[in-house]
C-alpha cells in the first residue's frame, strides 16, 4: 500500500514538471515571436533608410552626369 502511494506521488511530481517544462518553452516561444517580429521591422527600417539615403544620392549622381552631358 505504501509503495502505491509513492508512485501516486512520483507520478504527481513528474506531471508537475512536465508541466511547468511546457509552460516555460511557451512563453519561451512568444518571447522569441515577438523578438523576430522586432528583429524584422528593425531590418525593415535599416533598408528603408539606406534606399532612402542612397537613392536620393543617385538620384544626385544622375542629375550631376546629365548636366555635364
Amino acid at each position: 500500500m505504501t509503495s502505491d502511494t509513492e508512485e501516486e506521488v512520483k507520478q504527481t511530481k513528474t506531471e508537475r514538471f512536465a508541466t511547468w517544462l511546457m509552460e516555460r518553452q511557451e512563453k519561451k516561444e512568444a518571447k522569441e515571436t515577438s523578438l523576430e517580429a522586432l528583429m524584422k521591422f528593425n531590418i525593415f527600417l535599416s533598408i528603408g533608410t539606406l534606399v532612402a539615403v542612397a537613392g536620393s544620392t543617385a538620384a544626385n549622381y544622375i542629375m550631376m552626369a546629365y548636366t555635364w552631358l
